[in-house]
């Protein structure tokens, strides 16, 4: 906190990661304004930003480890009893069954030091490779696909400010209005082509709205790839020189001529027309893709088609246009590159490449051989716990399944079959409520670090209250069970400063290389954006002109792969995994409200968040209502194969008939998620959290 007793941070939600001024009162209560320089939200914060600090009073706060007694009840007991209890089973239990008894499961929230440490923390201290994180049900079709074709993955490439030179932005699934307001700022000049099921906030500011069947968006971006080829908008000298694939993957687009694309997606031949020759005629123009075409079980063919169109319209790595996804989690970008993930080690490396192992060993002290292999990916890990195979234990940090995970009357199923659950969070979620030993841990503002945004950029998270009595950092947990483990002291810090400074070692020479930015480069308040290697070492000041400026934009001159060149996907539509039949004749989709932020956590807990949105509701059109003997505020039950779930019906004659919505963010019979598919991406192990087939009827049933 600086002298005036303000401190610059950032907000706890969303990957924006607007810049706050967090100022406490006499009374030692909290009050946030937006910083009114930072370039991204411009001295704008939307309604969660705005109510942040009351996450820090809220009455629900663990502030004592809790033990779940003979009883079957969670009491307070202290720290060593905690940790002592936890690392005794940990070691029965990796000693009865093997490291792989034990899982890890992360959160897409966690600070790039808090990401770093787990993950050395589980290949090291439980030598398991059962980890993975939340981020999987959020980045990850996105990210296989931009690695594919980029050869890398950072989901913008270009700073946020580049989007307000835009003429044409096509937002393919996402829906900024709602999930990222003040992103909104910079897309005021543009045309926007928005692609969504729903006639959302954002597509009721959109120039164009193409409103598709619930998992057809393939199918669109085809179709969409074919016109700008054959209506004239293709980059022949952009495709020639720096590319590649191009003939395979036109092979495949060929054949979605626009009035089967209408067939299969309902999108009329004229909107198709319009969308492409609007990006086309633009002189600087985006391709934008969020949860909408991700969160699918072909996600990762469905963003490569959207990529498709950027590349045959020359976007990608040309100043003033581009590709980007929307990333979601407010450190999804950093918590998907420094090894929480299942595949993966620091600085976006493979676990399975032998140099990379050889590189993070050789920071870490130890034998590359002592590093495990890939593990299960999100679900997969999830759906084994308890089992002959699976693990028998999972440490959970910064995520809440038991909401947020698909076919989650299954995954609470398969928590309760373990013999061990530990979850560290601030307040009781419905995950730490079936927990055998919850930690109380900070949250945002009593806690230093660094996140990393949705443009790359990594950014300083400050400390503005004191750690509250009874509770402990995440890297104090950490340490304190690794030492309990056996593992030395000194291989687990518990100061944010000195863990980057060693992650900085780990990701050096990765493709996400943050070798050379420091806290005093942060501090100093330089805009630094990844890759960012050390200085040259004669130059051993990190503020010298030849300091690596940071790389804001990707791609300008070369792509990442080898040879310079993106790559074209050849991708082929195909139906979802589920799709209506006479039992469950609609589709169910889901998404985020204004109001509330993944799981609910966190915002069912800030009363003026709670009033906007207090129970869970799902949006029908007035005649598919009527047909099931609906009206407005209306109890209903939404059923699919794989569970129901009760919430007030929402008249809205902006849906499709075919199509109802439910937010995720409800805990208890109102969870959308009770409804959502498992089926997952080949690729990307993303589950289909958007298509389900269900049918929906009044509650309770009429007598």
């Amino acid at each position: 906190m600086s002298e005036r007793g303000v401190t610059a941070t950032h907000c706890p939600y969303c990957a924006l990661q607007c810049a706050t001024l967090l100022s406490r009162g006499p009374d030692g209560g909290v009050s946030v304004e937006p910083a009114p320089d930072f370039p991204v939200n411009q001295g704008g914060l939307c309604q969660k930003g705005w109510t942040a600090p009351a996450l820090l009073s809220t009455p629900g706060r663990l502030r004592s480890p809790l033990l779940r007694g003979a009883d079957g009840r969670l009491a307070p007991v202290g720290w060593d009893s905690a940790l002592d209890t936890v690392a005794g089973r940990l070691r029965d239990l990796r000693r009865e069954h093997g490291p792989d008894a034990v899982g890890v499961f992360g959160g897409g929230g966690l600070t790039n030091e808090k990401a770093y440490l787990l993950g050395k923390f589980a290949r090291l201290a439980l030598g398991t490779s059962q980890i993975d994180y939340n981020g999987r049900f959020c980045m990850s079709s996105a990210a296989a696909a931009g690695n594919a074709a980029f050869g890398v993955d950072r989901g913008l490439p270009f700073p946020v400010t580049d989007l307000g030179d835009a003429g044409v932005i096509l937002l393919a699934g996402a829906n900024p209005a709602e999930t990222m307001p003040p992103l909104m700022r910079h897309l005021t000049r543009a045309e926007l082509v928005v692609i969504d099921p729903r006639r959302t906030r954002t597509a009721a500011q959109a120039a164009l709205h193409l409103q598709p069947a619930p998992g057809t968006d393939l199918a669109l971006a085809l179709g969409l790839f074919h016109l700008a080829v054959a209506d004239g908008h293709l980059d022949k000298t952009y495709a020639q020189e720096r590319t590649q694939g191009f003939d395979a993957a036109w092979q495949r687009a060929v054949a979605w001529w626009p009035e089967r694309v209408e067939r299969v997606t309902g999108v009329p031949v004229a909107d198709q027309y319009t969308a492409v020759r609007m990006l086309g005629g633009a002189a600087h123009a985006y391709v934008l893709t969020g949860r909408g075409v991700e969160q699918h079980s072909k996600g990762t063919d469905t963003t490569a088609a959207f990529i498709n169109l950027a590349l045959a319209l020359g976007l990608p790595g040309r100043r003033g246009s581009g590709y980007g996804c929307l990333t979601g989690q407010g450190n999804g970008q950093g918590g998907r590159e420094h090894g929480q993930k299942a595949d993966q080690l620091p600085g976006y490396r493979l676990i399975t490449d032998p140099a990379a192992r050889a590189e993070t060993a050789a920071v870490w002290g130890v034998d590359p051989a002592v590093l495990p292999g890939p593990g299960r990916s999100a679900y997969e890990l999830l759906d084994a716990l308890g089992t002959e195979q699976g693990p028998r234990a999972l440490l959970v940090f910064g995520s809440n399944p038991v909401v947020s995970a698909p076919h989650t009357a299954r995954v609470t199923a398969r928590l309760a079959a373990l013999d061990l659950l530990v979850v560290a969070d601030f307040v009781e979620s419905e995950t730490a409520a079936l927990a055998d030993v919850v930690l109380p841990v900070t949250q945002w503002a009593e806690e230093e670090g660094t996140m990393t945004s949705l443009e790359g950029r990594v950014l300083r998270r400050r400390r503005a209250l004191p750690v509250p009595s009874g509770v402990r950092t995440d890297l104090e947990v950490l340490h304190g069970l690794a030492v309990r483990l056996g593992e030395p002291p000194h291989r687990y810090p518990t100061e944010p400063r000195e863990v980057f400074e060693e992650l900085r070692a780990a990701s050096r020479g990765g493709k996400a290389d943050y070798s050379g930015i420091s806290y005093a480069r942060l501090d100093a308040a330089e805009a630094l954006h990844w890759p960012c290697p050390e200085p040259a070492p004669q130059s051993p000041d990190p503020h010298s002109p030849t300091a690596h400026p940071g790389t804001p934009r990707l791609f300008l001159d070369r792509f990442a792969h080898p040879d310079g060149r993106a790559r074209f996907a050849e991708v082929e539509h195909r139906d979802p995994a589920e799709t209506p039949d006479a039992a469950h004749p609609l589709y169910a989709t889901t998404g985020r409200v204004l109001a509330h932020y993944q799981s609910g956590a966190q915002t069912r807990r800030v009363p003026e968040l709670n009033e906007a949105d207090p129970e869970p509701f799902v949006q029908v059109h007035p005649d598919t209502a009527a047909r099931a003997g609906l009206a407005e505020g209306d109890m209903a039950v939404v059923r699919s194969a794989r569970g129901a779930t009760v919430a007030r019906v929402r008249l809205d004659g902006t849906l499709r008939t075919d199509t109802v919505f439910l937010p995720f963010h409800f805990a208890g019979g109102g969870r959308a998620n009770l409804l959502t598919n498992p089926a997952l991406d080949p690729r990307s192990g993303m589950p289909e959290f958007k298509v389900s087939a269900v049918r929906i009827d009044p509650w309770p049933a009429p007598e």
